[in-house]
């Protein structure tokens, strides 16, 4: 099989509502170390982060709404202002990657998701159309 370690992913395709931060950035947890340990990504070495995001999608249920991005980063990354008057903050990823796994306790397939850069929203006129875009032009 071609596929073997994470599976890059647009944010446009994870994301088509968008998102938005409702939680803190904290320090992701190293489970297999003997002491409390921050994680570290096995391939980049570099610190993991993470930081709980709401899915705009009003097709999901409550239950699939929030879901954890995992930041591969030196230093924590920093919340993108939040709404006037409103506690979440708009926000998109670039490097996004989705690596599916199973879960122990339900037995159901699952994704844990990282990314490398967290930032607020571009502007519409400012975001780049697909490659329909691109071939409907030609």
């Amino acid at each position: 099989m071609a596929l073997q370690g994470p599976i890059p992913i647009s944010f446009a395709l994870l994301f088509p509502h968008g998102c938005y931060v409702v939680g803190e950035v904290q320090a992701a947890k190293d489970f297999d170390a003997k002491r409390d340990t921050q994680a570290k990504d096995k391939v980049t070495g570099l610190p993991v982060w993470q930081v709980p995001v709401m899915d705009a999608d009003p097709s999901l249920k409550a239950a699939q709404k929030t879901v954890t991005v995992k930041i591969l980063a030196e230093d924590a990354p920093d919340v993108p202002p939040s709404l006037p008057g409103l506690p979440i903050a708009p926000v998109e990823f670039d490097g996004l990657e989705v690596k599916p796994y199973v879960q122990q306790a339900t037995g159901r397939l699952a994704y844990s998701i990282s990314a490398r850069v967290m930032r607020a929203p571009r502007p519409q006129s400012a975001k780049t159309t697909g490659s329909a875009g691109k071939e409907a032009a030609a």
